[in-house]
């Protein structure tokens, strides 16, 4: 049976996609304004206890890297819808855990599991889409899937601002998260289908001797089955190109850190309310979402390289400026700008990856960035943590944060190089 590849031509299951990781978007928001802004007054965080603060973001960082790493690995002999149903079982306690946590530890433990939820969801949900499209609307595909997923976490952020407002914290998180959770499941099971198919189909096509039309410059492995340890090895250093996508995509996460364990806490501290806070962090994740809708159609037209290293930059400056001025507009404007520059670089950071990994392994090797890339949020939840606890200061965090993405910057555009098969092919 021929199998046709294109958004227009598999639009039904394409959109089935996006509805999931609207759902996964929207169940990793619930727990990124109410949860750390009253960590401190309903779930007993001691004030200033930063290192604290930042280990529920420390632990799903380290649980949702592992799980990237996994559910790419899976996907290839297990198929991918499957393990998109194994990461909505996982999530059904998550909200239950959080609504009747009798202590901080409960809530990391919840973490843990949203890590287990997000690795195998998000996953297979670009995978899938990355199997069924073109290779000429990557860009587009991981665009609209960065940008669902996005505007499904600040969409969350406010309304569970809004929920905690009225009804508490604890019973409006369970209600909204057994809500999305079970939709999810449901049209997960019986709306999404196996693209596993369509992802050997396009193997097919760039086998040797195959005639093509467009030669995209696949990083060399030295088997045509490659071992795991094979594939993590030229994802992580093997390959210059690959080795400075990953590095950028684990630095990259510090920010979306810094956004998730401070930012509520800073802006609560300042005077903020709590539906305000989830506005400023809204209008991060919003811009971040909805820019994506151009950044992505941006990057099949002119290139991956310009955006990554231009989207690092600009989240570097953005994180600076919010500790420089106080004010509703002022934040909520950095926080857009920051949102802006990870839109430049989000989507189009894992479309590289996925222009020269070959279709054969590329669920290993895009499950392989994304642990690089979701690690970042250990590392940076723990680094911003010892920072602002050492200093006694937030205001430090923001400081180590935007070196560092600045740092990574430079990192990125002495070793990467475009990798748009149509603007830099490889040799006939």
């Amino acid at each position: 049976m021929h199998l046709a590849h294109g958004i227009r031509p598999n639009l039904a299951q394409f959109l089935q996609l996006l509805l999931q990781v609207l759902l996964v978007g929207l169940t990793i928001g619930m727990t990124r304004t109410v949860v750390p802004a009253l960590a401190e007054s309903d779930f007993g965080v001691p004030k200033n206890s930063f290192v604290l603060l930042s280990s529920f973001v420390v632990a799903f960082g380290l649980v949702k890297g592992v799980m990237n790493f996994v559910a790419g690995r899976l996907s290839e002999r297990l198929g991918r819808q499957r393990v998109l149903l194994w990461g909505w079982l996982v999530a059904l306690p998550i909200p239950v855990m959080i609504a009747y946590a009798p202590s901080w530890g409960w809530v990391v433990a919840a973490t843990v599991l949203l890590g287990v939820n997000q690795g195998l969801t998000w996953s297979m949900t670009q995978t899938a889409q990355l199997d069924i499209t073109r290779l000429e609307e990557r860009g587009l595909t991981l665009g609209l899937n960065e940008f669902a997923g996005y505007v499904g976490v600040a969409l969350a952020g406010i309304v569970t601002a809004y929920l905690a407002a009225r009804w508490g914290p604890r019973q409006g998180l369970l209600g909204f998260g057994l809500a999305v959770i079970g939709l999810a499941l449901l049209l997960a099971r019986f709306g999404v289908k196996e693209t596993l198919p369509w992802a050997r189909a396009e193997g097919a096509k760039h086998a040797p001797g195959v005639a093509q039309t467009v030669r995209p410059r696949y990083a060399t492995l030295l088997s045509q089955q490659p071992s795991t340890k094979e594939v993590f090895w030229l994802v992580s250093w093997g390959d210059k190109r690959l080795m400075a996508l990953s590095q950028a995509g684990l630095v990259e996460k510090f920010v979306d850190a810094l956004v998730w364990v401070l930012y509520p806490v800073f802006l609560y501290q300042k005077g903020l309310s709590l539906p305000q806070v989830g506005w400023v962090i809204g209008c991060y994740g919003l811009v971040w979402g909805g820019a994506q809708l151009l950044t992505g159609r941006l990057s099949d037209r002119i290139g991956r390289h310009g955006p990554n290293v231009w989207g690092m930059v600009i989240c570097g400056i953005g994180v600076a400026a919010m500790v420089l001025q106080d004010g509703l507009l002022w934040w909520a404007v950095w926080a857009g700008i920051t949102g802006l520059g990870m839109a430049l670089l989000y989507p189009n950071l894992s479309a590289a990856v996925a222009d020269i990994s070959h279709p054969a392994w590329r669920g290993s090797a895009i499950g392989i960035y994304r642990f690089w890339r979701d690690l970042g949020y250990g590392i940076g939840a723990l680094g911003l943590g010892l920072v602002a606890h050492f200093t006694g200061q937030m205001a430090a965090a923001f400081w180590f944060v935007a070196l560092c993405m600045l740092l990574s910057a430079g990192v990125l555009l002495r070793w990467g190089a475009e990798t748009h098969p149509r603007l830099n092919p490889a040799p006939a």
